[in-house]
């Protein structure tokens, strides 16, 4: 009986990581395919343009506020730590820094995986379960070049957009807090930024961080909608595993991009 019971146990977990195993190659495979079909994705700019107001435009309200209410407490929780110092003058540069380099492109992405991703997941999802993805296959149409292409490359133009955006209204959020609340000299805020703050160093890294967590974002996205089980419990259950994973794969990028980009 014992022998049995483990037997058993070894042949699930056996099975549990095969499975894991095919899944991560299937999603390495769909990857590929999506990168390849980029440039004919450009080709058809209307589709990625429709993408981008879709994932951009819709997100923008969510994102724009929670900027502005980011920036309201880094400017107030900044100030009175600053002032223990007496470096108050140097709020500028540490709003921004905060949002340019770390806050801007992961919260941008957390959000963006809740509202852009979760549609993106939920969509396709249907179109599985209603048969459109099948149906375009009969008919010749390749669903992942004609559905899937344009909605990775708008989510990928789309999030450093939206990062930028936040990062902006931010800065905005810690100037009102700062000096119009607080009082602090507005010149030392704005002078201290431009000094303090390196275009390719700081705004630069968090480009690109914001460019990696779009394809991160978007790709998981995508991927759990078309591998979705057709069934709404099946869309329910993909639509759960794009927030976590999504958000998962996010903060453990944003550790290795940071050890990398402030390291060198």
């Amino acid at each position: 009986m014992m022998k049995t019971a483990k037997s058993g146990l070894v042949s699930n977990l056996g099975f549990s990581v095969r499975e894991q195993l095919a899944n991560l190659g299937h999603a390495a495979r769909l990857f590929m395919r999506l990168m390849f079909m980029m440039g004919p994705a450009l080709k058809r700019f209307a589709l990625v343009r429709d993408q981008i107001f879709f994932l951009g435009n819709y997100s923008l309200v969510i994102i724009s506020v929670s900027g502005l209410f980011v920036g309201f407490v880094l400017g107030l929780q900044g100030y009175y730590t600053l002032q223990r110092f007496g470096a108050a003058d140097t709020l500028g540069l540490l709003v921004t820094l905060s949002l340019v380099r770390e806050l801007g492109p992961v919260v941008t992405a957390l959000l963006f995986a809740g509202r852009a991703g979760t549609a993106l997941t939920a969509e396709i999802g249907l179109m599985k379960a209603g048969e459109q993805l099948s149906a375009m296959e009969m008919m010749a149409v390749d669903p992942v070049q004609r559905i899937l292409a344009p909605r990775f490359l708008g989510g990928i133009v789309a999030m450093p957009l939206l990062a930028a955006v936040f990062s902006a209204v931010g800065v905005m959020g810690g100037w009102f807090v700062g000096v119009v609340m607080i009082g602090v000299d507005a010149g030392s805020f704005w002078s201290q930024m431009q000094s303090g703050v390196d275009v390719w160093r700081d705004v630069g890294n968090g480009i690109i961080k914001s460019f990696v967590f779009g394809v991160t974002v978007t790709f998981v996205a995508l991927y759990q909608g078309f591998e979705a089980q057709p069934t709404p419990e099946g869309v329910s259950r993909a639509t759960t595993r794009t927030v976590v994973m999504a958000s998962l794969g996010v903060l453990g990028l944003d550790f290795l991009l940071t050890t990398l980009m402030f390291s060198i």
